[in-house]
């Protein structure tokens, strides 16, 4: 069992100490509202998850990627943990004296994010502990807890919790047939430029409460698509968000343009033909140790398949690229994939790779070595 060191914790429920050497990820949130949310989530992440693997689930981690988690603190409060087939939701607050557990709709409405258990967890950040207040799950949310229309909770009474996580064990062991999820509503998914539309209104970061500003319905499906939710919270947070078949269309926007990004036609070699053909896409200059080189994007076809395509060469003809450089891909939460990196390992013409994307899907280029004034983009497709 965890004890909290200090003696001087007058309290019924587990305490568990706030590590003095943990680390806190800044993020740049759109509002107060989401840097407190970050911080307070993560407060909690590394005690909780150190308690919940020494006493009842040593798979225990966290159910979303780290990198993913400042889409979520940025419109709302909570953080997933997977342990065996289980979800569970913390929960926390500053409240000290909080008789109650509240849970944000997204988490119990939604069906990619709703969980078995929802924990409450009380944050003391002056005398570094938590205290755990109990657990419930998500069908006695939904059958016992009360529904606030105005700020889109469920809330549950403190003395409706279960008081002891130890009962989590115990559940967890018996294989108990507790039903612990209610049955919820499917979401109606939404049309990519409905999304667009939502994404521009609430992507405005003076819109301190986005998730109130459109019906629940509208809202939940938005989030529930990955790409959309971290699309929607990059926007607010002021990280550059590019759409290519946008610009392929209509131009590049005059905020890319100083970025470097034009739309072009390129001539290209397509595979296994001599001539040369001309395609619509974009390019951009970086300059690394001096030099100058092209990044271009556009697309082509292959077995009547979409497919972008992305080069780094020189913009002096005939100059190759030196060994070690690499021409990097990362999924819009910053994840790596299978052939998702190009590295020359000896002089050579290019670096491409070629990937299919779902409409809707970003991307992140990176290359080694760093480009000079390299700042983190995503390119949408």
């Amino acid at each position: 069992m965890f004890d909290y060191p200090a003696s001087t914790i007058n309290s019924e429920h587990l305490c568990l100490e706030i590590p003095d050497t943990l680390e806190i990820n800044e993020h740049p949130y759109a509002t107060p509202g989401g840097d407190r949310r970050a911080w307070l989530n993560q407060l909690c992440i590394q005690p909780f998850l150190a308690w919940l693997r020494a006493e009842i689930a040593p798979d225990a981690e966290l159910a979303n990627s780290s990198n993913t988690l400042p889409s979520f603190w940025e419109v709302v409060n909570g953080t997933a943990v997977a342990f065996g087939n289980y979800r569970l939701i913390l929960l926390p607050t500053l409240a000290i004296d909080n008789d109650e557990l509240r849970v944000p709709q997204e988490w119990v409405d939604i069906p990619q994010w709703l969980a078995d258990y929802y924990v409450a967890v009380i944050v003391n950040p002056d005398d570094g502990y938590l205290e755990i207040c109990g657990y419930t799950t998500h069908y006695q949310l939904k059958t016992q807890g009360v529904y606030d229309a105005g700020d889109r909770t469920y809330s549950l009474a403190g003395d409706d919790l279960i008081q002891d996580l130890n009962v989590l064990w115990v559940t967890q062991q018996t294989s108990s047939r507790e039903i612990l999820r209610a049955e919820v509503a499917p979401l109606t998914p939404i049309a990519a430029t409905q999304a667009e539309n939502l994404l521009t209104r609430l992507g405005d970061a003076e819109l301190k409460i986005p998730r109130l500003a459109v019906p629940f319905p509208l809202w939940g499906a938005l989030l529930a698509q990955d790409n959309w939710r971290n699309k929607l919270a990059r926007l607010r947070q002021g990280l550059f968000v590019w759409s290519v078949p946008q610009w392929l269309q209509t131009g590049v926007d005059n905020l890319a343009q100083q970025w470097g990004w034009e739309r072009r036609e390129l001539a290209i070699a397509p595979v296994g033909i001599r001539s040369i053909e001309t395609v619509t896409g974009i390019l951009r200059q970086v300059t690394i140790a001096g030099d100058t080189y092209e990044l271009r994007v556009f697309p082509t076809f292959q077995e009547d398949n979409l497919v972008w395509r992305f080069e780094l060469q020189s913009t002096i003809p005939e100059r190759q690229i030196p060994v070690g450089f690499k021409l990097r891909l990362l999924t819009d939460d910053l994840q790596p994939f299978e052939n998702n990196e190009d590295i020359a390992i000896a002089p050579v013409d290019l670096l491409y790779l070629e990937v299919m994307l779902e409409p809707g899907e970003g991307l992140v280029w990176e290359i080694e070595p760093t480009p000079e004034g390299w700042q983190q983009e995503i390119l949408w497709f």
